[in-house]
């Protein structure tokens, strides 16, 4: 019988990995019609063609070394050790090594995606191809061991349960210097500097996006729990589940009423991105907060969002045609923090004292002097081989036909 029940819990706990692994690879599409319809159409057939293969290569790629890299042997707690082509039949704590891979890979996929929208519209396809290499073999996989795979931070007490640093800011930190490397689009700024607005071509198709990813989140927070047999694990998906939609609600309520007072219009965009926002904050902490807790670091979120938005497009100049670096960095860096202050067992604001929020401001500084100094480091060098932007005259005519041959709307 003890055998048997063994047996059912493994099984369970298998099963709920990975369908949670199914419902964040889902998020790929999700990205897709966001960032395809938060920009023009001329340009939607060269993003459904890099949210493709950054998920097609970094499934390779992170199989073959990046796996092993994150959760091999610890080398002085900064990387793992290396093995080539994960091999295994067995089983690890209550699931498969395979479904372990696999539910790893799909969040290996989301950081890289990310980039994708920091630098739409006047990127060559074969340098985005260079960085979705190197984001899943090096980046991705080295800041992901400080944390999850046992390396520095996590022995520090650093928290970020699913990703809102270790996934979203990172990804969002090389696109920030991507996009500062690359510069922006033509026709983004005036002969003054002012920034003008180039509206996406389809706001059904981002909106439809967005609710893809609100659904695949899901799987992304809740999966994070790595099991789902017992009533511990089953009361901790539900508390997930419940704080995760809680934060999405509340940023995007929130962005849409900041839109409304600033701009004098509930607008859809900023609503869409606040939800964003809110998920990306609750990452980190939506093991570890309440409800309430939850509700307060998506009004959070969804409040700073447009500011962000306006800080990196008016003041620093940086062109991010979908506002992933205000919806994963800024989101993911804030939600992180707010982990230190809301956590109902270590938290600041639940008389726990401020150790917590230290270590988190910790991470959130060295995730983002790796990701960004890595990220400047790569496109510096792109740009001087001359392969990281299309020409003029492709980037006003489109990349679809001079990138791919080919339109998504013929």
């Amino acid at each position: 019988m003890e055998e048997t029940l063994q047996g059912l819990q493994i099984g369970i706990d298998n099963m709920w990995l990975l369908i949670a692994g199914f419902m964040v690879m889902f998020m790929q599409p999700g990205f897709a019609m966001v960032e395809a319809g938060f920009t023009r159409q001329k340009n939607t057939a060269n993003i459904l063609m890099k949210n493709l293969m950054d998920f097609s290569i970094g499934s390779l790629l992170y199989w073959i070394i990046g796996f092993t890299l994150m959760y091999g042997d610890s080398i002085g707690g900064f990387i793992g050790t290396p093995d080539l082509f994960f091999m295994s039949d067995g089983f690890g704590d209550n699931y498969s090594d395979y479904a372990d891979i696999f539910f790893q890979t799909v969040f290996a996929a989301t950081a890289a995606t990310i980039v994708s929208g920091a630098m739409a519209e006047r990127t060559e396809f074969k340098a985005y191809l260079i960085f979705s290499i190197v984001i899943t073999v090096i980046i991705y996989p080295t800041s992901g061991h400080w944390t999850w795979g046992g390396g520095w931070l996590s022995q520090l007490g650093f928290h970020d349960f699913a990703g809102s640093s270790i996934v979203h800011s990172v990804g969002a930190w090389v696109g920030l210097a991507g996009a500062s490397i690359i510069g922006p689009r033509i026709g983004k700024y005036d002969k003054d500097g002012k920034a003008k607005a180039i509206p996406g071509h389809n706001l059904a198709m981002g909106a439809l996006g967005v609710f893809i990813l609100w659904f695949g989140w899901f799987g992304f927070n809740p999966g994070s729990q790595l099991a789902a047999a017992g009533t511990d694990n089953a009361v901790a998906i539900g508390h997930i589940a419940m704080t995760t939609n809680l934060a999405a609600a509340a940023g995007a309520v929130t962005a849409m009423l900041v839109a409304w007072v600033r701009y004098k219009r509930p607008t859809l965009s900023i609503a869409l991105n606040g939800a964003l926002a809110g998920l990306v904050a609750i990452t980190a902490g939506c093991d570890a907060v309440n409800p309430v807790g939850a509700v307060l670091i998506g009004i959070m979120a969804g409040f700073v969002l447009p500011f962000a938005v306006e800080f990196f497009d008016k003041i620093l100049k940086v062109d991010d045609p979908v506002g992933a670096i205000s919806v994963h960095g800024v989101g993911g860096a804030l939600g992180t923090l707010a982990v230190g202050l809301f956590s109902t067992s270590e938290g600041l604001f639940y008389g726990h004292g401020a150790k917590l929020l230290g270590v988190q401001a910790i991470g959130v500084l060295a995730f983002f002097v790796w990701a960004f100094g890595t990220g400047l480091i790569l496109f510096f060098i792109l740009k001087k081989a001359n392969v990281l932007r299309v020409s003029r005259r492709i980037e006003e005519e489109g990349l679809d036909v001079y990138e791919h041959g080919e339109s998504a709307y013929n």
